[in-house]
């Protein structure tokens, strides 16, 4: 079994960062030229002067409520806020949605989201079946994932997302070689298989993203027999870095520019300390420079004993902002303004979000004195409506809340 992909992840560094930079002005001037937004965005840079990280560094950074922003303002004219390059056609056969609403346009090239080096890091191999339980509704997930499999020889079993029992039964008939999805629907998988009786025993690797990953599940499901990996790519940008059999931190792809800045600015922070994730992504169809993740990490010295030799961060470490992901799904501070503006008689509301192991659960204390019957079920169902989550709703007094700002609260382990 052939531990590396390709060439591109055992290369020199030097011969990486020399292939990037140069790369990088053809791609701003492609951007300047074809991008209705980065034409405004990047009006009056030098291209042929981008060449450099400390170049890069001088770009404004467009951060992901920016780019909603511009969607949103400019959907009369493009429904992407000027930053494809390619229209409606044979050149973008599907477009997806993610919460916010942000769109994202999906081409034509194989492999489109680079998820296929993720996927063999996980030890999947052409020949096999894997289960795919990404969603393929709205969301590009599931897309991402298949195009990934495709790219490697494996055939795909669209999963999707709910109906357990159905997902025990097809693994149990067709014997995929293993699961690509949340770690958390894997673990309800399972658990479901135990409750039925039905053992799914080629099930032995699996590949997670869209939530955290911490040790304790790690280790739950390899006590079930699987080895799970995971990989960190956001509907922006596709992947981004993937883990390895050295669990040592994540690899970062061979296609994307990674920088780690102060949160809050555009400057790069020394190797090491915790700061924003910002990419520039090669991808000249939708060509984001300088995106802010809003998600925060840290560049790991050395590089991976596998021999890849790419840099490696932590993994996702948190929030620089106060977007979270919950189940694999955005909440964005905005959503719960939304939530309350429904209801005059509630003042203030603050999203805390908790649980361990997979099992996150929402709770939104809302400030209010309202005691009709039914009112606390109206804010649930308001907040199912908006966020596409389950929360429990507590009636707090007025002026409890803290007044610090905060709209939402991660209070979840990752131990």
């Amino acid at each position: 079994m052939h531990e590396h992909y390709d060439s591109l992840e055992v290369r020199s560094p030097q011969a990486r960062e020399a292939a990037l930079m140069a790369a990088l002005p053809a791609h701003i001037a492609h951007a300047q030229a074809h991008s209705p937004a980065f034409a405004q965005i990047l009006h009056g840079v030098d291209a042929a002067a981008i060449h450099s990280r400390a170049a890069l560094a001088q770009l404004p950074v467009t951060r992901k409520y920016e780019l909603l922003a511009k969607q949103q303002a400019g959907r009369a004219s493009s429904p992407f806020g000027g930053f494809n390059t390619q229209a409606f056609g044979p050149h973008m056969p599907h477009v997806f949605a993610s919460p916010g609403t942000i769109y994202e346009p999906e081409g034509t090239r194989a492999d489109y989201w680079r998820m296929a080096r993720a996927i063999h890091a996980a030890g999947f191999r052409a020949g096999e079946l894997i289960h795919n339980c990404f969603s393929y509704h709205f969301v590009p997930a599931g897309s991402m994932m298949e195009t990934g499999a495709h790219a490697i020889g494996c055939t795909v079993f669209p999963g999707g997302t709910g109906q357990t029992e159905q997902q025990v039964q097809a693994m149990a008939e067709l014997r995929p070689a293993g699961y690509i999805g949340t770690p958390s629907f894997l673990k309800l998988i399972l658990e479901k298989a135990h409750s039925m009786g039905t053992p799914i025993p080629s099930v032995r690797k699996a590949l997670v993203s869209g939530e955290a990953f911490p040790p304790s599940l790690r280790d739950w499901l390899h006590a079930q027999g699987i080895d799970g990996y995971q990989c960190y790519a956001t509907a922006d940008l596709g992947l981004i870095a993937y883990e390895t059999s050295a669990r040592q931190g994540l690899v970062i792809d061979e296609g994307v520019i990674v920088e780690i800045v102060r949160p809050g600015t555009g400057e790069p922070v020394p190797d090491g300390e915790v700061g924003e994730l910002v990419i520039t992504t090669l991808n000249p169809d939708y060509p984001l420079i300088r995106f802010g993740t809003g998600d925060l990490s840290a560049i790991l010295p050395g590089h991976c004993p596998t021999g890849r030799t790419n840099h490696r961060i932590k993994g996702w470490m948190g929030r620089a902002d106060q977007t979270t992901k919950v189940r694999g799904m955005f909440v964005h501070p905005a959503q719960v303004a939304d939530v309350i503006k429904r209801f005059p008689q509630a003042h203030k509301a603050r999203l805390i979000i908790s649980g361990e192991m997979a099992n996150d659960t929402m709770t939104l204390l809302v400030e209010s004195q309202e005691t009709a019957p039914g009112f606390t079920q109206q804010i649930s169902d308001a907040v199912r409506d908006i966020t596409k989550l389950r929360a429990d709703i507590q009636l707090v007094a007025p002026g409890s809340l803290p007044n610090d700002g905060k709209v939402i609260e991660d209070a979840r382990s990752y131990s």
